[in-house]
């Protein structure tokens, strides 16, 4: 037998003794933010409906894969800030428009949630 019982059960203790990394996040960082997110999906959307744009035509016009931009209206991904202006520029209005109408749209959210408590 290769192995003798002995070197078997030091290995084990060593294994056992072995420092844990206890200290060290269970989750990992991220940038994302779901009300940041939602809120710049609620502006598209409305934006989008607003001029009367199928969805799928109006991510063919921005430069984004359609499923991904349903994904940004949903509020299921965030939008960097180039893709944030390409989307205005189709729009046809400033990036900074479409920020000041989500960071409205959030302060309304948390107004609500101040009132709910």
């Amino acid at each position: 037998m290769p192995w003798s019982v002995a070197a078997i059960s030091a290995n084990l203790r060593a294994v056992a003794n072995l420092p844990t990394n206890k200290a060290l996040p269970t989750r990992r960082s991220t940038s994302f933010d779901p009300d940041v997110a939602l809120a710049f999906g609620e502006v598209f959307q409305s934006m989008r409906v607003e001029r009367g744009h199928a969805q799928d035509a109006f991510a063919l016009v921005a430069g984004v894969d359609r499923s991904y931009y349903g994904k940004l209206e949903r509020g299921e991904r965030q939008p960097s800030v180039g893709l944030l202006l390409r989307i205005s520029k189709a729009f046809g209005v400033s990036g900074a428009e479409v920020m000041a109408a989500a960071e409205q749209l959030m302060a309304k959210r948390a107004r609500q949630k101040v009132r709910r408590r």
